[in-house]
């Protein structure tokens, strides 16, 4: 065979093949992708040939490959050494789908797709539309105008191809089928690599490709706009979809573990017997390699190939034998006329109206995901008539709305769309109103406006529209939008809410959860929102502001407009931000303008939640009272069991329920423990300040921990830990609270922290609790007796020990004047007490003391009691620091033998003891040895 072409086409067949005979034979084109060959990239090792360098082109490292220097552009024929590699390799569509496809004529074309090429040749600037136009020019040129065209095209190659359709009508028309091999009908994660070769490309003084990576960038406009263009070619031409799917990712290549282009990427999403989508068993690179006629890729290319040339061709003369392509082209046309005959109108459609409030946004970026599935669900599948997008106040949902407005306008142009904002019962019906007089509907004086329009819409003679019931968040507005929506087959509607209860009630299980952005299209957001955008080029700042904003586009609008009026770097931004709450909260409550949105509206994104906590006061007390209770505390990890209690169990669910479904309150996996949104958080204390139950709130949350809080029992570290953080919020940032609940409270937690090893932190705590106590009540008063011992425990463990012994001896001798001699308070202080004699040397006082606590415990407790046991364990500690280790043995035996009994084999109180036991023992024999 003659050198395959490096640029154009090069026929495969031998000519006196293909191309005679009474039938016209179809042409079948390869096109290669991006960094191809139109030769190489259909190339693999034979089976059992050679594995060396010219061979394996297969395992060569993609990376190495991406940036492996190129022969020129303007090389026509294969570089020299391709004869010797061509008994190494298998050229599958010349060696094998020649001969099982003689009927075809196969072809290869080639175009210059490098990322970069040799370090110091240029490369060829043409985009990809640029090669989409090349392409059509030249099958216009070059391949018999009354063929068939079938294509199979890998990757980037798709894409041109598409663009040549869009291009030339002849060639649209000529197409039959196209096999799509990892095509990025929307954005290819590969492009990444192409970033890289441009930066390196930089560096090395060289130009790089840039026009195709920037197509190849998800969501990019270029790509978008050949992927929508192409379906509507689809829809009319009868053209044949076959798409494959790389079904494994590139291994071995840093960064690149998942598919080069991803499942939702490589396929249109058209209807069945338009398109077919199945799997290759292979990664980007290998599914269009074979190395036998029994390999799976091939059998599954060719298969499709086969299939289509049994459906049928076109003689000669003109006349088509029927088959699969010539029926899809019969149905597209029967489905045009019978749309036509169902309008009502015959032969003519009811001319589209157009009601949109907002221009097009033209910051609009990302939400691909949920803007295709609203696609799917209503144009593509038609499996509904209704979807209700819901998410968090801000979070994007009306922009999504504008911008599916928009496409529904440009790619289904017999639509009429009508909005109607439904925040409350009056915007509603101003909208229908709207709508009315668009439509030129006459009203009587006595006639509802709303039911006319309902009526008018729900015509088959008012063709097909598009209804957008934008902000449908007022529980008492849905009964007259359920009321008042049209029904037509030929109708769609969109709902948005902030509320998934209200989404569920409209479109039932047909709802599109829209959630933040992520970090890619969040910064791509704020670059286009900002009048200098030389401020993200400090990526790692700009990153910062973003995750303090939590990626929340209303949030980054703010922000942005904030940026552009005063001048401010990014930096001085955060630093607001990062500062006092008083700060975020006037940052977070300032307007702005914004043209896409309600003019009228709160643009400001803690204004706009507030109008949803009203709306949740009004209408679920208990998750209200929730609302209000977190905003005193933090808003990470909030475990269920904090929360305030109610009148009952299921009044605390239905509240978070409710919560949830307005996405302020989002559960972590299946634990019972939750996250709120942190802007949302400030919002909520603006909210209860505006409400003026601030304080009220703050005295509630505290009485309610001061009871909830858990003893320092072992068995509630888990809980106490939980519960520690958002203690230390609700007392850090309430010191106005004076009440006694407060300091109990800082009671509790310190000697939680002192059993947990933060001895700091439990002082402060403790000295908190002590200092009131000392202030407002007689030095007898259980709760001030209670605080001093408290706070001696903890200064005995930080070392200062004289200041726990002065504390504890005042403790002891007002007890011992108040309480008798069994009381728990008077025995727990005296064992306190020796434990700080103990401490500071003092051991004769500290076994005294004891000895005399376990005698009166003996008497009145059970042998396993705790304080017994502890009392115990101490006096034998003190036997043994005064020489008296038999004795201290002894009775050490007798706690370790019951606490075996009573206790977990982990519980901390017996490790303890069973330990000290051992150094007991390791200590008699030691002593046994120096004896000896």
């Amino acid at each position: 065979m003659a050198g395959v072409h490096r640029i154009g086409f090069t026929e495969l067949s031998s000519s006196d093949g293909a191309g005679k005979g009474p039938l016209i034979s179809p042409s079948i084109v390869f096109v290669h992708g991006l960094r191809g060959h139109p030769r190489e990239t259909w190339e693999d090792s034979r089976q059992g040939g050679n594995d060396g360098e010219g061979s394996a082109t297969s395992k060569r490292n993609p990376l190495k490959s991406i940036f492996k220097s190129k022969s020129s552009p303007s090389t026509t024929n294969s570089q020299k050494g391709e004869s010797n590699l061509a008994s190494q390799r298998l050229f599958w569509p010349k060696e094998y789908l020649t001969e099982d496809l003689p009927q075809a004529r196969i072809w290869t074309y080639g175009y210059n797709a490098d990322v970069i090429g040799g370090l110091f040749q240029a490369n060829n600037k043409n985009s990809v539309s640029q090669h989409g136009q090349d392409l059509a020019v030249r099958i216009e040129r070059e391949i018999e105008n009354e063929e068939p065209i079938v294509f199979v095209a890998h990757g980037l190659g798709g894409i041109i191809v598409k663009d040549a359709l869009h291009r030339s009508k002849l060639c649209a028309k000529r197409t039959k089928l196209i096999i799509f091999l990892g095509t990025p009908h929307r954005g290819s994660s590969y492009a990444g690599w192409g970033e890289i070769a441009s930066n390196l490309a930089r560096i090395a003084l060289q130009d790089s490709h840039k026009k195709i990576i920037e197509t190849l960038e998800p969501n990019s406009e270029v790509l978008d706009n050949i992927h929508e263009e192409f379906k509507s070619i689809v829809n009319t031409s009868g053209v044949r979809i076959h798409s494959f799917q790389e079904a494994r990712g590139i291994s071995g290549m840093k960064g690149l573990h998942e598919k080069v282009v991803d499942d939702f990427s490589s396929k249109l999403d058209l209807p069945r017997p338009l398109e077919t989508v199945e799997s290759i068993d292979a990664n980007h690179m290998q599914m269009v390699r074979c190395i036998d006629r029994t390999d799976p890729r091939y059998r599954a290319i060719s298969g499709v190939l086969k299939q289509f040339l049994r459906g049928g061709l076109v003689d000669r003369e003109g006349d088509r034998i029927e088959g699969i392509s010539s029926l899809a082209s019969r149905d597209a046309t029967q489905g045009v006329v019978i749309a036509s005959e169902v309008s009502g109108v015959p032969n003519e459609r009811c001319s589209p109206y157009r009601h949109i409030p907002f221009p097009k946004n033209r910051r609009f970026v990302g939400r691909t995901a949920n803007i295709e599935t609203i696609k799917q669900k209503l144009f593509t599948e038609r499996d509904c008539e209704k979807v209700a997008l819901f998410g968090l106040g801000g979070v994007g949902k009306t922009q999504v709305a504008l911008q599916f407005a928009y496409w529904v306008k440009k790619n289904w142009p017999e639509y009429s769309i009508f909005w109607v904002a439904a925040t409350n019962a009056e915007s509603f019906e101003q909208a229908y109103t709207e709508i009315a007089r668009l439509l030129a509907i006459s009203k009587a004086a006595d006639e509802d406006v709303r039911e006319m329009v309902q009526r008018y819409l729900s015509l088959e003679a008012a063709g097909k529209w598009l209804l957008i019931v934008d902000n449908a968040d007022e529980m008492d507005v849905i009964g007259s939008i359920n009321k008042y929506l049209p029904e037509n087959e030929e109708g769609l509607i969109l709902f948005t809410t902030r509320h998934r209860a209200i989404a569920v009630s409209l479109a039932r299980s047909d709802v599109v959860e829209l959630q933040k952005m992520d970090q890619q299209e969040a910064m791509s957001y704020l670059e286009k929102s900002l009048i200098r955008k030389n401020l993200i080029h400090n990526t790692v700042v700009a990153t910062e502001l973003l995750d303090e904003l939590t990626f929340l586009p209303l949030a980054i609008t703010q922000a942005a407009a904030y940026l552009n009026v005063n001048q401010l770097s990014i930096r001085e931004y955060l630093q607001l931000l990062r500062g006092t709450e008083q700060n975020v909260i006037s940052l977070m409550s300032r307007e702005f303008r914004d043209n896409t949105r309600y003019e009228n509206s709160d643009n400001a994104v803690a204004t706009t939640w507030l109008v949803s906590f009203d709306q949740i006061r009004k209408y679920d007390t208990a998750a209200a009272d929730i609302l209000a209770f977190i905003s005193r505390i933090e808003p990470k990890a909030i475990p269920r069991s904090i929360l305030p209690e109610l009148q009952s169990e299921e009044q605390v669910a239905h509240g978070i329920g409710t919560l949830r479904a307005y996405a302020f309150m989002v559960r972590r996996g299946d634990s019972e423990v939750y996250d709120v949104h942190r802007l949302v958080h400030f919002a909520t204390r603006i909210w209860v300040q505006k409400c003026g139950v601030a304080a009220q709130t703050t005295k509630i949350a505290i009485e309610h921990l001061a009871a909830a809080f858990p003893s320092d029992d072992w068995a509630n570290r888990g809980r106490w830990r939980e519960y520690l953080p958002h203690v230390f919020k609700l007392l850090q940032g309430n010191q106005g609270a004076d009440i006694q609940e407060k300091y109990e409270l800082y009671l509790r937690v310190g000697v939680c922290l002192r059993a947990d090893g933060r001895i700091k932190e439990a002082v402060s705590c403790l000295m908190e609790a002590y200092l009131w106590m000392k202030s407002r009540f007689p030095e007898t008063d259980p709760r001030r007796l209670a605080s001093q011992h408290g706070l001696a425990g903890a200064y005995q463990a930080d070392g200062q020990v004289s200041k726990a012994i002065k504390l504890l001896e005042h403790v002891v001798a007002v007890r011992e004047k108040v309480l008798a001699e069994n009381h728990p308070s008077r025995l727990a202080s005296q064992h306190g007490l020796a434990g700080a004699y103990e401490a500071n040397g003092q051991v004769s006082k500290a076994i005294k003391l004891l000895e005399h606590v376990v005698a009166v415990q003996e008497k009145v407790l059970a042998e396993n009691h705790p304080d017994q046991l502890a009392s115990q364990h101490e006096l034998a500690r003190a036997y043994e620091a005064n020489g008296e280790l038999g004795k201290g043995i002894k009775l050490l035996e007798r706690v370790v033998r019951i606490k075996r009994k009573a206790l977990r084999v982990d519980h901390p109180s017996r490790l303890v003891s069973q330990d000290m036991l051992k150094y007991f023992y390791d200590r008699r024999t030691s002593d046994m040895g120096d004896g000896g």
